[in-house]
């Protein structure tokens, strides 16, 4: 996900530090609660961090953390202790920082005494705000310097900042402290088992769609407006209930995490989409907010459609070299606010993406099955077909048949697929590869793309684009498989170079074109065999690429480790052609993974071996949560269901193959068809209640895109 050149890497956030979101917000600080400006930490607003140290002191003595406890994605609870300056190990005062982020941050402070004596204490908070973009705090490169002013007045502390005609500023919060322009201050005296507490607030000063007090409980119930939003969420979401626990623990985690990074669209506040993942990536990604919608659409369609709408928005229209936009183009990322342009490409939407624009049309073939007004997906299809004249007019320069990429301008992504890291993309004895690249996963993106529309344009009656679009499917398949298939290794290579040769690295980039049918069905068995080998599964998930690989590194970003999304993906893959072992072997690896990180898979993990190290070794700046991370777990599960519906074809698809260690499964409240339906699964046999009028349960696998259009063909031709 994360996009980067060889010298914009991210940081690591260092050991224990935990991480709070709610929609574009989050929060980085120290596990003792404290934010210092030093590292990668503070609290981030529309990409700009507008507190870069938090810092609590009581009598001098910094507070020594004891545990945290995240109560919800946005909400987190912090305790620790005063340490002594006389060398005691234990201290009487404990000190409790229950924290929230929304626009902002609101945080109450108790200290209790736990001694007999009355404590005296001077409680100090020591507050910076240096407004850095997101970048240079990522890339740690900060070179601005603000011209600030702080003003104390009554509570308040507000601090505000010009760089150049940019103006910013935050104002805190601190009824009854002794506020300097650097300091809050409390003189305390806390009686013998008694304690002190204070409520702070930290706000930017700016305009933001947020309302101003984002922390008021305005009904008088105890629930904050975040806490309203995931009420909301969670009364929309199916409810379930798994024999295995520790799954069932995980799938509700992934919930949390969803609810968490949905972000309203600036210029449509009712329509919701999913940001990339905290911490780097709170903003709308057209890759990964693609993907993480789409594995969401059984838990809530409605994502998928907000980012494909919110997308469509922003479809390119022009031809610009620094940004990469062009005409139809799909964008890669969105940056908030004027400092953006220290974004990619120097611009708030930047469109260095080579499978965004495929996949647009994927996610909207699949977003058309369930079951949203035709006039809703009609409105989509001319940015569908601008996307697919991309891929002709722009994609496929040479006019080989493929889709490739090269950067336009220094300042962009080195690689544009998902394995965007600057040596991502290699060969086998691990050289780099020279663009124009033709990686194999967006060929096999453009052949689902072609099949999706293709099938939509049936179903509309114009049989003249349908005939073409299938046309071109099938003799890109042709080709593909001429042309990326290695024999003698038995393999698909990664991609082919700018002199058309194969880039023969063993990657699992090969999966994703398994579940997508790129592949000859002849080699499918070939290549589920090299996933599940040794070299590429870790025993915790399939690595990205082989262990036998000249470029592999357990510890890289892309060259060796194991993505869960990507596992996800293939796991859907194999179960396609009905290798169910093999899909259940990964998932099992993946949900076990989660109990390491209390249910929740990160963005990624190191690619050790399983019998090297006993827990998966965690990736230093993995994100967590992470979009397609968070919707792992539940595309694993509903893939191995083996669940899908398609409306307007009246059919709801599920056949289990869940492992017999998952235990029984009952869902409630599973959106189907403007209704709601409840799922039950014993001993892998399902049965469906609440169907709504029209719907028909089917035992056995949805008909692929592949299928229908092939079925659609042949009625014409007959």
């Amino acid at each position: 996900m994360a996009g980067w050149n060889a010298d914009t890497a991210a940081g690591p956030l260092g050991a224990g530090t935990v991480t709070l979101v709610e929609g574009s917000s989050f929060c980085i600080s120290l596990p003792n609660g404290d934010i210092h400006s030093e590292h990668p930490h503070g609290l981030f607003v529309q990409d700009t961090r507008i507190l870069s140290r938090w810092s609590l002191t009581i009598n001098g003595q910094p507070l020594e953390p004891l545990a945290t406890e995240t109560k919800a994605p946005y909400r987190a609870l912090f305790a620790g202790r005063v340490t002594r300056s006389d060398g005691y190990a234990d201290s009487p005062l404990i000190v409790e920082r229950l924290r929230e982020v929304s626009s902002g941050i609101q945080e109450e402070v108790t200290v209790r005494n736990y001694s007999p004596e009355p404590a005296e204490c001077l409680i100090s908070l020591k507050i910076e705000a240096d407004f850095a973009d997101l970048f240079e705090v990522k890339e740690a490169r900060i070179q601005r310097r603000w011209d600030e002013t702080r003003q104390p007045c009554g509570a308040t502390l507000s601090i505000r900042a010009v760089w150049q005609d940019i103006s910013k500023g935050m104002v805190v919060r601190a009824p009854g402290a002794d506020i300097t322009p650097e300091y809050l201050n409390y003189d305390v005296a806390i009686p013998p088992h008694g304690h002190w507490s204070t409520v702070l607030t930290v706000v930017p000063s700016i305009e933001l769609a947020n309302p101003a007090h984002p922390f008021v409980h305005p009904e008088g119930d105890g629930l904050s407006p975040q806490d309203r939003r995931r009420q909301e969420w969670v009364a929309k979401i199916p409810m379930l209930r798994m024999g295995n626990r520790s799954i069932e623990r995980t799938l509700r985690r992934s919930y949390d995490d969803l609810g968490a990074l949905r972000i309203e669209d600036p210029n449509h506040p009712d329509r919701v989409v999913v940001a990339a993942g905290a911490p780097w990536f709170m903003t709308l990604f057209g890759r990964d907010s693609l993907w993480a919608s789409q594995m969401a659409l059984p838990v809530d369609p409605s994502l998928a459609l907000g980012t494909l709408q919110t997308l469509a928005d922003l479809q390119g229209t022009v031809v610009d070299p620094m940004s990469e936009e062009e005409p139809g183009k799909i964008l890669h990322e969105v940056r908030f606010d004027v400092s953006s342009g220290l974004a990619l490409g120097g611009k708030s939407a930047y469109y260095g993406s080579v499978d965004a624009t495929p996949l647009f049309v994927d996610v909207l073939g699949a977003v058309s099955r369930w079951g949203f007004a035709k006039d809703t997906i009609a409105a989509l299809l001319p940015h569908a077909d601008r996307a697919l004249k991309w891929i002709r007019d722009y994609g496929d320069k040479d006019r080989d048949g493929f889709v490739e990429y090269e950067r336009l301008n220094p300042r962009g992504l080195i690689n544009q697929g998902w394995k965007d890291s600057w040596d991502g993309i290699n060969f086998a004895d691990g050289r780099l590869a020279e663009p124009p690249i033709a990686l194999c996963e967006v060929q096999a993106y453009v052949y689902a793309a072609y099949l999706a529309r293709a099938w939509m344009a049936y179903d509309a009656g114009d049989a003249a684009l349908a005939d073409e679009l299938t046309d071109r499917a099938a003799q890109l398949k042709k080709r593909f498989n001429e042309q990326f298939w290695i024999p003698e290794r038995g393999y698909y290579a990664i991609a082919l170079d700018g002199r058309k040769r194969q880039v023969d690295a063993c990657a699992s980039n090969m999966g994703h074109c398994l579940w997508l049918g790129l592949i000859d069905e002849d080699k499918v068995p070939q290549v589920a065999e090299r996933l599940m080998s040794p070299e590429m599964f870790s025993g915790w998930g399939v690595r990205t690429l082989a262990s036998d690989m000249g470029a592999y590194n357990p510890a890289s970003y892309h060259n060796g480790s194991v993505w869960p999304h990507d596992n996800a993906i293939i796991v859907a893959g194999l179960l396609r052609y009905g290798f169910v072992a093999e899909a259940q072997l990964i998932s099992t690896a993946l949900l076990e993974a989660a109990e390491y990180s209390d249910g929740r898979l990160p963005e990624l993990f190191c690619g050790f071996s399983r019998d090297q190290f006993a827990a998966p070794v965690p990736y230093p700046t993995a994100c967590s949560p992470q979009a397609w991370a968070a919707t792992t777990p539940i595309h694993l599960v509903t893939s191995l269901m083996r669940y899908d519906a398609h409306v307007s074809r009246g059919g709801l698809w599920m056949d289990p193959v869940l492992p017999e260690s998952y235990g029984d499964l009952h869902i409630t409240n599973a959106p189907m068809a403007g209704g709601r339906i409840t799922i039950d699964i014993a001993k892998s046999v399902p049965s469906v209640h609440g169907l709504p009028e029209g719907m028909v349960f089917h035992r056995g696998h949805r008909p692929w895109f592949t299928e229908l259009v092939e079925q659609a063909s042949r009625r014409r031709k007959a």
